[in-house]
């Protein structure tokens, strides 16, 4: 019921256009000016009324495709290829039926027509000139239709972009909209994930490690610090259960550099695992080894005495 809702009132103006284009004239007795403005009039509704069922034909289509495929589900790789590839797609249909419809209602009017015949004898200079001036546009919807094809990013990726770490909110031909964490968003250009390195942390999978370091001194005791991430990360449900790893990965002269290596199910989950297990290594610590953190040390020698002995 709530799809012919949305087909209502192209099937109305298609009826209207089709009544006017036929019939109405016998009836209304129309004069031969009105009659002319009438036909026009329904000609422009007909091409608008296909156009628009044509437009809520593809948003239904895509609508009945996509509802079989969660994005809010953990594992939702194919679901994120998907709502890229229809979500583009659907933009493109519609600007092509857009212009179409357009182009026709133009060439409706013998004045419009014969204005564009002229246009096209003087076209050649004027098409080098937009040809150069719309260069970065063509450019940029093209990078679109790439993403689409190709899928470097996808709808509900995680990225980090220009130093900042968020969510894929949106795709169009000329623009990416990029949630951040914090709730801003950061717009950029198609042509930026065709052109310029960036991290996408979800391009084949969810899951993602996570990392914590931690920096002690030379006398703490690592395996109770396994033990412990062991038994912090098997009292929580953000681990995935399939990394847990402790080592010892740089030295200096006053600390040790150790990491903490986890898993998780995604890339939230995993920001969440590293913060809680960064809290609780550093709180076992102050409990147990408080002697442990670095230190500088200053070593302090005695100088030996040295007798002088005097003459008589």
């Amino acid at each position: 019921m709530q799809t012919f809702k949305r087909f209502l009132t192209p099937i109305l103006l298609f009826l209207i256009s089709i009544f006017f284009k036929s019939g109405a004239n016998s009836f209304l007795n129309f004069n031969e000016e009105t009659s002319f403005l009438v036909s026009k009039l329904s000609s422009i509704l007909l091409v608008l009324s296909v156009a628009w069922g044509l437009i809520v034909l593809v948003k239904v289509l895509k609508k009945r495709y996509l509802r079989h495929y969660d994005l809010q589900v953990e594992n939702n790789l194919d679901a994120r290829k998907l709502y890229t590839q229809f979500n583009i797609l659907e933009r493109i249909i519609i600007f092509i039926i857009i212009i179409i419809a357009v182009a026709v209602i133009l060439m409706l009017f013998d004045g419009v027509r014969k204005i564009g015949l002229s246009l096209f004898a003087s076209a050649g200079v004027a098409g080098i000139i937009l040809g150069l001036a719309a260069q970065k546009a063509i450019g940029t919807i093209l990078a679109g239709l790439q993403i689409a094809i190709s899928q470097p990013i996808r709808i509900d990726d995680v990225l980090v972009v220009e130093g900042e770490w968020g969510w894929v909110e949106e795709i169009t031909l000329t623009f990416v909209v990029v949630r951040i964490w914090d709730k801003r968003r950061l717009i950029l250009p198609t042509t930026y994930f065709i052109e310029k390195p960036f991290q996408n942390w979800t391009r084949n999978s969810a899951d993602i490690l996570g990392t914590v370091f931690i920096y002690t001194d030379y006398n703490v005791p690592f395996d109770a610090l396994r033990k412990e991430l062991t038994r912090l990360l098997e009292n929580t449900d953000l681990w995935d259960g399939k990394a847990n790893v402790l080592q010892v990965t740089d030295n200096k002269p006053n600390y040790v550099e150790i990491r903490a290596l986890m898993s998780a199910s995604t890339s939230p989950r995993a920001w969440d695992l590293r913060v809680y297990v960064r809290e609780k290594l550093i709180t076992f610590i102050q409990e147990n080894y408080p002697d442990s953190f670095p230190k500088s040390r200053v070593l302090i020698k005695e100088t030996p005495k040295i007798e002088v002995n005097s003459a008589p």
